[in-house]
Order: C-alpha cells, then sequence, then structure tokens
C-alpha cells in the first residue's frame, strides 16, 4: 500500500473540509445537480473517448497508484549478480532452473533466452521490443486520469453556466439570486478539486511508478547481457549500480555490508 497516495487525497481533503468549516457550512457545498454534471459529464466523456475495454481496466490502473508493491532496485540487483555467480561456476545452462525460481516474468524471459542460446543481439531486441510496449500501455492509463483531470473542470465551467441560466429565469425573485449563485459555483468547484486532488495527481503517480518499472527493466536487461557475455559478478553488481542515483547505490552498499558481517558472525559462531 503506498502511504503516500492515501495520505496525500486524505489529508487534502480534511484541509478542505476544515477550511470550510471555519468559514461557512458544509451543507453549502452539497449539490446533488452539481455532482452529476461533473461525474456523469466526465464518464461519459471518457467512454467517447476510450474504448470500453480501457475503460474496465481503469480500476486495475487505479490500483497501481495506490497498491502496487515493486521490487527494489537493491533486490534486482542481488538477484541478477545471484544468476551471475551461478552462471560462473556452472554454466549458462545451470540457469535453466533458477529461471523458474524467479517470481519476474520480464527477467524469467530474458534468462530462459539466454539458456536456450538466443543470440545476444537478439535478446536485446526482444526485450527492449517488450520495454517499449510496456510503456505505451502504461502511457494508456496515465492518459486516462489526465484526459479526466482537463475535462473535470471543464464539466464544472458547464455545471456553473446551466445553474446561472436557471438563476436568470429566476430574477423576478431577488431572494433566489443568491443562493441559485451559490449553487452554480460549487459545480466549478467540484470540478477544479477533483481535477486537482485526485485526477491528476494520480496521474503523476503512475508516471512514477512508470519511470521506476522501466528503470528496474532496464536494469534487468543490461545485467542480463551481462551474464551472457561471462562478465565478473563483481563487475555486473558496479554496472548495475551506475543505472541508481548515489543515495540508492549507498543503501546497497550499507545492506551489502550488514549480511557480509552476518555471514561473518555467522562462520565464526558455527566454528
Amino acid at each position: 500500500m503506498d502511504i503516500a497516495t492515501i495520505a496525500g487525497i486524505i489529508g487534502g481533503i480534511v484541509v478542505f473540509l476544515w477550511a470550510i468549516y471555519m468559514g461557512g457550512t458544509l451543507k453549502a457545498f452539497l449539490d446533488l445537480a452539481s455532482a452529476l454534471i461533473v461525474f456523469g459529464g466526465v464518464f461519459a466523456a471518457i467512454l467517447v473517448n476510450y474504448p470500453l475495454s480501457k475503460i474496465i481496466d481503469l480500476a486495475k490502473i487505479t490500483k497501481i497508484a495506490f497498491f502496487q508493491k515493486q521490487l527494489e532496485a537493491g533486490e534486482v540487483i542481488d538477484k541478477i549478480v545471484s544468476l551471475a555467480e551461478t552462471a560462473r561456476r556452472e554454466g549458462l545452462l545451470a540457469l535453466e532452473e533458477a529461471a523458474y525460481q524467479l517470481d519476474d516474468a520480464f527477467l524469467q524471459k530474458g534468462i530462459l533466452l539466454i539458456v536456450d542460446g538466443t543470440d545476444p543481439e537478439l535478446v536485446k531486441s526482444i526485450l527492449e521490443t517488450e520495454l517499449i510496449f510496456l510503456e505505451e500501455r502504461h502511457k494508456e492509463g496515465q492518459g486516462m486520469y489526465e484526459a479526466m483531470g482537463a475535462l473535470s473542470p471543464a464539466f464544472g465551467m458547464i455545471g456553473t453556466i446551466v445553474g446561472l441560466i436557471n438563476m436568470l429565469n429566476k430574477l423576478d425573485d431577488p431572494a433566489a439570486i443568491g443562493p441559485g449563485m451559490a449553487v452554480a459555483l460549487v459545480t466549478t468547484f467540484y470540478g477544479a478539486l477533483f481535477a486537482n486532488l485526485f485526477f491528476l495527481p494520480v496521474a503523476g503517480k503512475l508516471k512514477v511508478r512508470s519511470r521506476e518499472e522501466i528503470l528496474l527493466k532496464e536494469v534487468m536487461i543490461e545485467g542480463m547481457l551481462s551474464i551472457q557475455a561471462g562478465e565478473n559478478p563483481r563487475i555486473i553488481e558496479e554496472k548495475l549500480k551506475a543505472f541508481l542515483a548515489p543515495k540508492k547505490r549507498d543503501d546497497i552498499k550499507s545492506s551489502s555490508a550488514s549480511e557480509s558481517g552476518e555471514d561473518i558472525a555467522w562462520q565464526e559462531t558455527t566454528r
């Protein structure tokens, strides 16, 4: 579960409700007609803009922003180095059994291609092509939320125009002008709030998730090609760390150092 996403949305809602409560009444901001115009309009426009199959997948896409747990870069590098050590000791064919124990389908596919003796250039081409189409699929989900973020304020404005027209039809009743104007502006409020607190931020989080996953896949590709080339596991580890920010490299070093210390301590106690 991504705590930042949930905390951000809940925190934003709490702040807005608190601000509204301090300056007036929450009841003034509740209007069913305004909600129908904004959310009904956004949903209808998305149905026109995207195939039904993509709309059905929207729930799965949303889940990625809130709940997806990705592999850490350190875990991926450790796994690749472990595979490199196996290949160095026992040969590439020994990786077949290890490949079927991998949780990541992309890494498993690449290792099996290597075991089958596929040409390195072809392995790279296959994996990079899969990576390109993975990024395109990610962009579809991001695009849907960006579209909703753009449409939401627009339908809020449409709702405001509808409210103003209804208000102008009641100009003969001065007492109805104030409430009518308030209801008209509530629709714009709904559109702007949900665009900037939910739709666009979720699109941004999906972009971050996509960049993280693509980076890990690029690390995997480089690692697998290095294994196929028979490079030293220690060199492979240093090469893969070059993909990461300095802070993450230091974290991996600290983790590796602590693990080495634990191994030495365990060996001492077993003597």
